[in-house]
């Protein structure tokens, strides 16, 4: 650990994440790799002022009116959390979750 890093106040830091592929290829590896996330964003909770979700978070996200598609319960809970407790979240769609409408806005 740096000096830097020692030295610097909580809340001051800005992650960037995408690519997650949620849903891919198995069920069994988007679940592993989906506690894999939440724990590292159970870290960086503790130092985040912000967090960039840029693009891909899901392997095809298919969001209707009423309806938002099963699964990864984990990812938005723990989304829900941090926005919560007051980090500002930013999502940027990807080619493969171009199909969000307002689901995020409202809920996070």
């Amino acid at each position: 650990m740096s000096v830097a890093e020692r030295s610097a106040p909580k809340g001051n830091k800005i992650y960037f994440l995408s690519d997650f592929h949620l849903g891919a290829p198995t069920f069994q590896d988007s679940l592993q790799r989906e506690r894999l996330i939440c724990r590292f964003l159970d870290q960086a909770a503790a130092d985040a002022a912000e967090i960039f979700l840029v693009g891909d978070l899901f392997d095809f996200w298919y969001e209707y009116k009423k309806v938002v598609p099963k699964g990864h319960v984990r990812l938005l809970g723990k989304l829900a959390s941090l926005s919560d407790a007051g980090i500002t979240l930013h999502l940027f769609v990807g080619n493969h979750d171009m199909w969000l409408k307002d689901y995020f806005q409202k809920e996070l």
